[in-house]
């Protein structure tokens, strides 16, 4: 048997809480509630949209701790990583609401029940996965030259499996010089995505980007459900 999970008030399980469903077409949903929202906040969320990245992911192997997995997506949204796969083997993936505070809303993750499934999705896209490691030849700097770049975090307590990383050719390092061997794993994803998303522009599609603000409307506008 497993460690217990940390249960603490406010914890999410099962993406409860999460993105709202869109209950119309985005185009009509734009349409009803974009005059309802101030130009300056129409324009302040447009800005943030733009510059969302897909190229960069995040892959989150049996997270344990809600706590990490809030402090994950936060970080991603922080950074502007639109997406976060997280492979669940014997427990959903579960974020904390006090750490994730909101961003849990603006993040997409992509769920996956096994490792396979998450492999294959992601280079059908074109995805190179790449492993973090304490003895990784790349350096965090390096990941920024990668066109399409997967960053896999392991299980607090067991690292990566071994069918996820035998699926990464390459593994990165988070250079150090005190005596511990590794980080958290929220903080070592900060660190990555620091770096990886250095000197990137915003690449999601039009598509998506409509997406986006149709859910933020949603989000913002006062009984929004009610007007649409």
């Amino acid at each position: 048997m497993g460690p217990v999970r940390r249960r603490s008030e406010g914890v999410l399980f099962s993406g409860e809480d999460g993105p709202p469903e869109l209950p119309r077409p985005v185009e009509e949903i734009i349409a009803v509630l974009g005059p309802m929202a101030t130009e300056a906040r129409i324009a302040r969320v447009s800005e943030v949209i733009r510059q969302r990245v897909s190229a960069v992911r995040v892959v989150v192997d049996a997270l344990h701790d809600p706590h990490n997995g809030a402090a994950i997506v936060r970080t991603c949204d922080a950074f502007g990583v639109q997406y976060v796969h997280a492979i669940e083997r014997d427990e959903t993936f579960a974020a904390a609401r006090s750490v994730a505070r909101g961003s849990q809303k603006w993040v997409d993750v992509v769920r996956h029940k096994n490792p396979a499934v998450c492999i294959q999705q992601l280079h059908a896209l074109g995805f190179e996965l790449v492993a973090t490691h304490p003895e990784g030849e790349l350096e965090p700097e390096d990941l920024a030259h990668l066109p399409r770049v997967a960053l896999v975090m392991g299980n607090e307590h067991e690292g990566i499996a071994e069918e996820l990383r035998a699926a990464c050719k390459r593994s990165v390092r988070v250079p150090m010089r005190g005596f511990v061997e590794s980080l958290n794993v929220s903080v070592t994803t900060a660190i990555l995505l620091h770096t990886a998303l250095r000197g990137r522009p915003g690449d999601l599609d039009q598509e998506t980007q409509r997406a986006l603000l149709a859910r933020a409307l949603l989000m913002t506008v006062p009984r929004a459900l009610e007007k649409i």
